[in-house]
C-alpha cells in the first residue's frame, strides 16, 4: 500500500452499492486517511456533480476532498476544453423528458457535424436492488441513429486517469485503479499503464477476470484483503 500516493476508487459496486455501503472499502478508505493519503473517486455515473457525490460519501461515512472526486462528467468537460475549446455544448442526460425530447435535435447536429462526445459507455451499474441500466444503451441509441461513432471519455478509456495524473504530478508507479467491473475500472487501468485492483461481488466475477487475456495486478475477494 505504501507505493501507491493515488489510489483511485470507482463508486458504484466498489465502495457503495445504491444506499448501501461497502463496509470493507470504507476501513481501507479510512486507513488510507490515517496514513495521509486522500484516495480519489473516478466514476463513470456522471447523473450526480462531485459536491453531490461528496455529500453522499460523507452520509456513508467517507469523507472525501471534492476535487478527488473524478466524474465522467467533468472529464468530458476537461477533454471538450482541450479539444473544442471555444465552441457551444449542447448537453444531453439526465433530465428524463426533456433529455428524450431534445435527443432528436442532438442526432440532427451530430449528422451535420458536431462532435459526438459521451461521458461513458456503461451497459448497466449496480444498486442495492441489483443491475440497472447504464448511459451506454442512450449513446448506442444515438450512435445508431446517427451512424457516427462517439468519443468516451469515461473508463475504460484512461483520461480520467489522465487528468488525476495531471493534477496531482504523479508517477504512474504511484497509482492504482481499484473497481468491480473488469469491462470498466481494470481496462481503464491496463490502458493507461498503472497496477490495478479487481474487487469481487460487483459487475464481473472472479471467473471471468480468470479468462481474460490481460490479468490486474491483485484480485481480491474484497478490500479487507489488501490488508492481509
Amino acid at each position: 500500500m505504501d507505493k501507491y500516493k493515488a489510489v483511485c476508487f470507482d463508486l458504484d459496486g466498489t465502495v457503495y452499492r445504491g444506499k448501501e455501503a461497502i463496509s470493507e472499502a470504507v476501513e481501507l478508505i479510512d486507513a488510507l486517511g490515517r496514513r495521509g493519503t486522500a484516495p480519489y473517486f473516478v466514476t463513470n455515473n456522471s447523473s450526480m456533480t462531485a459536491r453531490q457525490l461528496q455529500a453522499k460519501l460523507a452520509s456513508l461515512g467517507i469523507q472525501a476532498e471534492e476535487d478527488h472526486i473524478m466524474t465522467s462528467a467533468i472529464a468530458a468537460a476537461a477533454y471538450c476544453k482541450e479539444h473544442f475549446d471555444g465552441a457551444s455544448v449542447m448537453m444531453i442526460g439526465e433530465e428524463g423528458l426533456r433529455a428524450a425530447l431534445v435527443v432528436a435535435e442532438a442526432c440532427l447536429a451530430i449528422r451535420a457535424g458536431a462532435g459526438f462526445v459521451a461521458t461513458n459507455g456503461d451497459k448497466a451499474f449496480p444498486t442495492e436492488r441489483g443491475l440497472v441500466p447504464g448511459n451506454g444503451s442512450f449513446v448506442k441509441l444515438m450512435e445508431f441513429a446517427t451512424d457516427v461513432v462517439p468519443v468516451i471519455v469515461g473508463k475504460p478509456e484512461p483520461h480520467m486517469l489522465h487528468f488525476i495524473q495531471q493534477q496531482g504530478g504523479y508517477q504512474k508507479g504511484e497509482m492504482v485503479m481499484i473497481g468491480d467491473n473488469y469491462e470498466t475500472d481494470i481496462e481503464a487501468g491496463l490502458r493507461f499503464g498503472i497496477d490495478t485492483i479487481h474487487v469481487e461481488g460487483g459487475v464481473t466475477s472472479r471467473e471471468t477476470v480468470l479468462q481474460a487475456a490481460k490479468q490486474p495486478t491483485h484480485l481480491f475477494a474484497t478490500l479487507a484483503d489488501w490488508n492481509r
